[in-house]
Order: structure tokens, then C-alpha cells, then sequence
């Protein structure tokens, strides 16, 4: 099926926005060619709240996050993953409400760094968090009047995790699935055979809605999930193609399949490229003259 993003959003920054009945969703004011107009924070429950995402180092947004709260207990913050405009105000809200922080665990590359492989991605990781509780996969999170489920969606980051409200068919799906954009996948950070896993693991489930880490609801997730399969593999038969006809840099590739594309996204797009050809390798259909990197030399096998 063709895949058709939704770019119709009102963030609303510093108000809370009713999602549904005990749930409020919050954007921060930190608009980029990669986190569209910012990052949603949400607040979940009607007497002792979690809050999913604090978001970044900004004061106004903690303001508007400590307005909604709105003197209720918090008794949980739960991070979805280690990305700048994620997680590093959980620290500080948790000193203003004394909510425990939860987690999968800290940041960490889905690989290993090869031997002088600079990691590209630095600059947007929290390396400096760590959850009070490491959460699994399927682990049950139980508030007041609440009960949120850990569902482990690596690829974006190895990291990631999404959480699902139980009983009510809502998925918070933070940047793995959003409805304005594909998610990034870029090594070391993020790995594609990751991604395309997780994708398949949030269809063999019956969620109704999917409230992301940036943008607007997902109002049909299964049906945009079989859009964002077809379209990670309509990238990687263009991969395949460019190398058919002769490419053999990454750099070459992305000049031609990302040609209708915002420039300042390029760097993102080469270390897609790059996620696809490490899979590609790891499946056999590609070689590398060394190991894949930003720099290296492919061939079809």
C-alpha cells in the first residue's frame, strides 16, 4: 500500500491537550527537521499520574508539565529511550515530584563500534541516564487506576521501548512509529533488521491508536505499519538498483534516491543508507569491501 503521512498538527506548546480520557499530551517547544514541531510528552492518569517522556532540558516545558500535574502525586516517569529531546528532564521532575524513573536501561549502541569508527550519533544520546528500574519486555507497570505493558521496540535505538495503556487498545509508540515521518534508523545507534522486527511485532498486536513521540495520532496503526514495511523495502530494492547500475558509495546513493529530499537531512539519510546495506551484508545480498561504513565501497553480491 502507498504510505501517507498525516503533517496536519497544532502543538499547542505549554498547554496540555486531552488525547483521551486520562491522557494529556504536552509538546515541547523544540521544533527541528527532526523533531517536527517537538517533542509530545504525556501525562497519564486522573488521580496519581506517570508521565511518559519528560522530554529535554527546558524550563518552560517543565513548567507546563508541573501545571498539568497540577499538585497530583506522579508516581511513575517512564522513558522510551536515551535521545536528547527524550529524557534528560526526567531527572529534574523527579526531584520536583519524587516519581520513580523506568526505563529499558541506559544508552547503548546496537553494536559494537568498529576499530576507529567514530560514532556520528554522539551528540543526540543520553549517556548520562540511568532509570531507577530497569523495565522487559512484556513487563506490567501498575499505577493508580493504570497498568502500562513495556513493549521492547528496538531499531530506532536499541534501546527503545514503547508502552501500551491496558485495556484500552492505546499505544504510546514514541519514535518508533509516527504518523508525520519514518522513524530514523542509523548505526551505530539504530539497526534496520532491529526495526523491521519491531514493526512486525507491533502488527501481531490489536492496538487501536498510536500516540508518538512527535506529531499527531496514528488512527489506523496496522494499515500505516504494512505502508512504512512497504516502503523500508521499496528503499532497500532502490539501494539494490543504485548498486546495480553502478554506485558504489553511499554518498552516490543518497544524491540519487534522496535527490526530492530537505538537504540538511542527507546525513540522516546516508546512515539510513548505511542500515540498509549492514542489513543487506548481514542477509548475504551485498558485500562490502570492508567492514560497512559511511565511507566504505559496496558490491552486489
Amino acid at each position: 500500500m502507498a504510505l501517507a503521512f498525516n503533517t496536519a498538527f497544532e502543538p499547542a506548546y505549554g498547554e496540555a491537550v486531552e488525547m483521551a480520557p486520562g491522557i494529556a499530551r504536552i509538546t515541547v517547544n523544540n521544533p527541528s527537521a527532526f523533531t517536527f514541531h517537538g517533542t509530545n510528552s504525556y501525562i497519564v492518569g486522573t488521580r496519581t499520574l506517570a508521565v511518559i517522556d519528560p522530554g529535554p532540558i527546558d524550563e518552560a516545558h517543565l513548567n507546563a508539565l508541573l501545571k498539568a500535574i497540577d499538585g497530583r502525586p506522579v508516581s511513575h516517569i517512564l522513558v522510551s529511550h536515551t535521545h536528547v529531546d527524550h529524557s534528560p528532564l526526567a531527572a529534574r521532575l523527579q526531584r520536583e515530584t519524587g516519581a520513580t524513573i523506568l526505563a529499558e536501561g541506559p544508552h547503548r549502541p546496537a553494536r559494537p563500534l568498529r576499530i576507529g569508527e567514530v560514532n556520528p550519533l554522539d551528540a543526540s544520546g543520553d549517556t548520562g541516564f540511568n532509570p531507577d528500574i530497569a523495565i522487559a519486555d512484556g513487563e506490567l507497570i501498575e499505577g493508580d487506576g493504570w497498568t502500562m505493558r513495556a513493549v521492547f521496540t528496538p531499531g530506532h535505538t536499541a534501546n527503545h521501548m514503547a508502552f501500551a495503556l491496558e485495556g484500552t487498545g492505546v499505544l504510546f509508540s514514541a519514535d518508533h512509529v509516527m504518523a508525520w515521518a519514518t522513524s530514523i534508523v542509523a548505526p551505530p545507534d539504530g539497526a534496520m533488521s532491529d526495526y523491521m522486527a519491531s514493526l512486525d511485532k507491533l502488527l501481531a498486536r490489536d492496538d487501536r491508536i498510536f500516540f508518538p513521540g512527535h506529531g499527531g495520532p496514528v488512527v489506523s496503526p496496522a494499515a500505516f505499519m504494512r505502508g512504512l514495511k512497504t516502503h523500508r523495502k521499496m528503499r532497500e530494492r532502490a539501494i539494490i538498483e543504485r548498486l546495480r547500475t553502478g554506485d558504489r558509495t553511499i554518498a552516490e546513493m543518497v544524491a540519487a534516491i534522496y535527490r526530492d529530499t530537505d538537504p540538511r537531512l542527507y546525513g540522516a539519510a546516508g546512515l539510513s543508507v548505511l542500515a540498509h546495506l549492514e542489513d543487506l551484508v548481514a542477509r548475504g545480498i551485498v558485500k562490502a569491501e570492508d567492514e560497512p561504513s559511511l565511507d566504505g565501497v559496496f558490491f552486489l553480491r
